[in-house]
C-alpha cells in the first residue's frame, strides 16, 4: 500500500484576515473618495479662474490633496484587497498575485493617484502671504 501525503489547504493566521478584512472596509468606500477628489479638483479650478484670494486657493489646493491621498490609500487598499489575506504573509504569493491583470489594474489606478498628488504638492500649493510679527 503506498501512502499518499496531503497537503492541507492554505489557511491565513488571524492577524492577515484582519488586515484583510479592514483593506476591503477600506476598498469600498473608493469610488466615493475618487469622487470627492474630482469636487475638491473642480472647486480649485473654479477658484483659479475667478482669482480668488491666496487663502481661499492654499485652503482648497490643501483639500484637494488630502483628498488625494485618501484616494490613493483606498486604491492601494483595493490592491491588497484583490491579492487576498494570503499576500500579507506570503511574500511569493504576492508576488506573483501582482502579475494578474485585475491586481495590475489596481496598482496602476493607485500609482497614477500617487503621481497626480505628488504633481499637485510640487507645483500647484500656493504659499501662503507671510504676515508680519508684532
Amino acid at each position: 500500500m503506498v501512502r499518499v501525503h496531503q497537503v492541507k489547504p492554505y489557511k491565513p493566521g488571524q492577524e492577515a484576515e484582519e488586515k484583510h478584512a479592514a483593506d476591503v472596509a477600506e476598498a469600498a468606500e473608493f469610488g466615493t473618495l475618487l469622487d470627492a477628489a474630482r469636487t475638491a479638483d473642480t472647486e480649485l479650478r473654479q477658484a483659479e479662474a475667478r482669482s480668488a484670494p491666496a487663502t481661499e486657493l492654499h485652503r482648497l489646493a490643501k483639500d484637494l490633496d488630502a483628498a488625494l491621498t485618501a484616494a490613493m490609500r483606498a486604491a492601494y487598499a483595493a490592491q491588497r484587497a484583490e491579492i487576498g489575506p494570503r499576500g500579507y504573509e506570503d511574500r511569493i504569493y504576492r508576488r506573483k498575485a501582482m502579475a494578474k491583470p485585475a491586481v495590475r489594474a489596481r496598482t496602476r489606478e493607485a500609482e497614477r493617484l500617487l503621481t497626480l498628488r505628488e504633481n499637485h504638492r510640487m507645483n500647484h500649493i500656493p504659499d501662503l502671504p507671510r504676515e508680519p510679527v508684532v
